[in-house]
């Protein structure tokens, strides 16, 4: 049996405790396997590992719930505990939210592609994201992959990205591999960053219940029970692609992302995107969602630079053929 304490911070306490200890009492019902005793703002959890991990993961969820909303209702808080977003949540408008992210900020579908994202990964163990950058191909199915984590549907994520030399070799980089690898993966420690609070992004990091690491690492391994995410797959090659689908366990999903028009591969390696998604086609389980410039979400210049570069690739594709003519 293991003791540790969990602070309340940064909400109502008698909306989180309720009258009388009354939704806590309600919280407490789920969770009987854990001995809990409030003091002030602080709850002692006596129990297993496992159990005291998933009720800090709901009363997270209560937290971010309360800071968006300042108020729950004790059916609000029962369908936080099944694992259902509140129905007021979807009453308001909000039926796109996937999940309440850092100082309860809500993380959502943003446009039509995103939704049908979210929705396509919803239904399908495996699928593709395919769009140019800013379109929110990664951010989307990290938060998936969170809201995964924290319905227990999965016991972990794993983040993986082709470790590309984009212009630098790793070899004059600075640092150990470590340090070398990281700014490959920093944009999904980014998105993390928006979802997770810091202390327990880091005890998962730490437990390896979220594992952040490049393709190559993925050989000879069967990753079950986790949301795989495998991003900037345009700079994968067939032989990796392929690997990274053979490795998934019965009971795991996996999202792919890819740009095909920023591959960064040398020139005498191809990239094994467009094979896979050509080969791939039309079986059950699989789905490929494309987003476009209408999709991005970035910066409102970003829109105006992929059309900028659409059209020149179309125009340099036109002088090829005249000249080929």
């Amino acid at each position: 049996m293991n003791e540790t304490t969990i602070s309340i911070e940064g909400v109502s306490l008698i909306e989180f405790f309720g009258a009388g200890n009354a939704k806590f009492n309600i919280i407490r019902e789920a969770f009987p396997k854990l001995k809990l005793i409030p003091r002030g703002n602080n709850i002692k959890m006596i129990g297993k590992n496992d159990a005291i991990q998933q009720f800090t993961q709901k009363v997270d969820e209560i937290i971010d719930f309360l800071q968006l909303n300042g108020s729950i209702t004790k059916n609000q808080l029962q369908d936080l505990l099944d694992g259902v977003l509140p129905a007021s949540s979807q009453v308001n408008g909000n039926g796109d939210n996937i999940l309440y992210g850092q100082k309860g900020r809500t993380i959502k579908a943003r446009t039509p592609n995103q939704k049908k994202l979210v929705e396509a990964i919803e239904a399908n163990d495996i699928v593709f994201a395919i769009g140019p950058a800013g379109t929110g191909k990664t951010y989307t199915a990290v938060a998936m992959a969170v809201k995964a984590l924290k319905n227990n549907l999965v016991k972990k994520i794993v983040l993986t990205r082709p470790a590309v030399e984009a212009g630098e070799s790793l070899g004059y980089l600075p640092g150990d591999l470590k340090d070398k690898i990281d700014p490959y993966l920093r944009p999904l420690y980014d998105a993390l960053d928006d979802m997770i609070p810091s202390s327990k992004l880091n005890q998962y990091m730490a437990n390896r219940v979220i594992e952040i690491a490049p393709l190559a690492y993925m050989r000879g391994r069967t990753i079950d029970k986790s949301f795989i995410i495998l991003d900037e797959a345009q700079n994968a090659t067939d032989l990796q692609l392929k690997m990274i689908l053979t490795r998934i366990g019965p009971s795991s999903q996996c999202v792919i992302t890819g740009d095909l028009t920023q591959i960064d591969l040398p020139r005498n390696h191809k990239s094994g995107l467009s094979k896979c998604l050509s080969i791939l086609d039309n079986i059950k389980g699989i789905e490929v969602v494309r987003l476009g410039k209408e999709d991005v979400v970035r910066h409102r210049l970003v829109k105006r630079i992929i059309e900028a570069y659409e059209q020149s690739d179309n125009r340099e594709i036109v002088l090829k053929k005249k000249d080929n003519a």
